[in-house]
């Protein structure tokens, strides 16, 4: 194939220049703030799940990164609180631990990431030359905000497993003018660019391009709905062991699990927990909060498999037709409303076909937003990686225990949500929003 046939269509949105980074950074705070403004002292200082950190301790580190890798880091400037490095390090401290630690209050919290966001955006007026649309060290800035915008979706799970009343508001999803996807679409076998070197937001795991050669295979249209994984459940696919990698029948086990996380069965309907709401389970949307262990288990049940990584993206990415790879599923554009549900504007999936605006080239809907998709891929490096801006962001989580999940879900930012963004869990967790889609080679038909 000629090299015109694999090249990236768009390097993706304008480059972080000043102006953008701001932005960026402006949206990930005001974020992070209407999560935790929303409850009090107590709340936020409690540990609503063994999984998830108190959301104060989010509310702090938060900042805590953002001093060490721009204030100190790329300005060079005097700490604001070096002493709080320990305290709020990821690697230090496990999450079921850290309501132990004597963490800032929530005031003392506020005040600190105000006043090292005072000095990180000083640090980006003078690091951004005038004639230059690209900062100095702009990589960095870009990780910092994605890190802060990422945590806001991580507060929001801490939401979900939050016990009392309902806090957060959001209006459900529109479904406009709705399409209706074939079961599964075709994606034609050959080669593909994988990731990119060319994003300016890109992070240094989806780095650096290169060819990947995928063979011919079919992908669900769409994501799995609640009324497709009814059918597994009312089968028995949680008592019967021929559908359960070895592990995963172990766990499913051990923690009693009979239904995704957050549904419960009232009088013979499947009903659901919403950020403190309840609500019957809605048949057409994605269903979300099931572990690799389920969505693997559920594939072998249909007679099908999860996607390899290379294939999601593929999918997500390649348009057949001219031999491009595009940024995301539609072109170089950022996600945004009519083609993607993400943000945390509506607080839950869209139906399936909801977004005909978003479809990817080879008619795959809804390959971004709504649901993070597990696939079948251990989380490792490409060919040529490079850390950035140190090994404690990707690689140390690299091998066989982290699965890959792609397509960012309803509580994304847009700015950590594109087509070769790649997110990792372990096979267990289920407090995440996820979902995902199956696959079956097409040598199968």
């Amino acid at each position: 194939m000629s090299a015109n046939r694999t090249r990236t269509a768009g390097a993706g949105p304008e480059p972080h220049g000043e102006a953008r980074l701001r932005d960026a950074f402006d949206a990930a705070r005001r974020r992070t703030l209407a999560l935790t403004d929303c409850l009090d002292d107590a709340e936020l200082c409690a540990q609503h799940s063994r999984l998830m950190s108190p959301l104060v301790w989010d509310l702090a580190h938060v900042g805590n990164l953002e001093e060490i890798y721009l204030v100190r880091g790329v300005g060079g400037l005097p700490g604001v609180r070096p002493d709080l490095d320990g305290l709020y390090d990821a690697f230090e401290h496990p999450r079921a631990v850290r309501v132990e630690l004597p963490l800032l209050r929530p005031a003392e919290a506020r005040e600190y990431i105000a006043e090292v966001r005072a000095r990180s955006m000083a640090v980006l007026a003078d690091t951004a030359a005038v004639d230059d649309p690209l900062p100095r060290d702009g990589s960095v800035f870009a990780f910092v905000a994605q890190h802060e915008a990422q945590h806001a979706e991580t507060m929001l799970a801490t939401h979900q497993l939050r016990q009392g009343l309902p806090v957060l508001t959001a209006t459900a999803p529109p479904r406009g003018e709705a399409a209706d996807p074939p079961a599964e679409v075709l994606v034609p076998g050959g080669p593909f660019t994988m990731g990119t070197s060319t994003d300016p937001w890109a992070l240094d795991n989806e780095r650096p391009a290169h060819p990947v050669d995928v063979p011919a295979f079919r992908l669900d249209a769409a994501p799995v709905t609640n009324a497709a994984y009814q059918a597994f459940i009312d089968d028995g696919g949680y008592d019967d062991p021929r559908w359960w990698a070895p592990e995963g029948w172990v766990h499913r086990q051990r923690e009693g699990w009979q239904a995704p996380l957050s549904w419960y069965r009232d009088q013979g309907h499947w009903w659901q927990r919403r950020f403190g709401g309840f609500e019957p389970v809605h048949g057409g949307q994605p269903v979300v909060h099931v572990s690799w262990y389920e969505a693997d288990a559920y594939a072998r049940w249909a007679g099908r498999r999860l996607p390899t990584e290379a294939e999601w993206e593929k999918a997500a990415r390649h348009d057949p037709a001219t031999g491009r790879t595009l940024r995301n599923p539609w072109g170089a554009a950022d996600a945004h409303g009519d083609r993607a549900n993400i943000g945390q504007r509506h607080l839950q999936p869209s139906p399936v076909g909801s977004h005909p605006a978003g479809v990817a080239p080879c008619g795959a809907h809804q390959m971004l937003g709504d649901v993070w998709e597990w696939t079948a891929s251990d989380f490792t490096g490409y060919p040529g990686f490079r850390a950035l801006p140190d090994k404690t962001y990707s690689e140390v989580f690299f091998g066989s225990d982290y699965k890959v999940l792609r397509g960012g879900s309803f509580a994304t930012d847009p700015m950590a949500c594109r087509a070769t963004f790649r997110n990792w869990d372990l096979p267990m967790r289920r407090q995440i929003f996820a979902g995902f889609r199956t696959a079956r080679t097409a040598d199968d038909d």
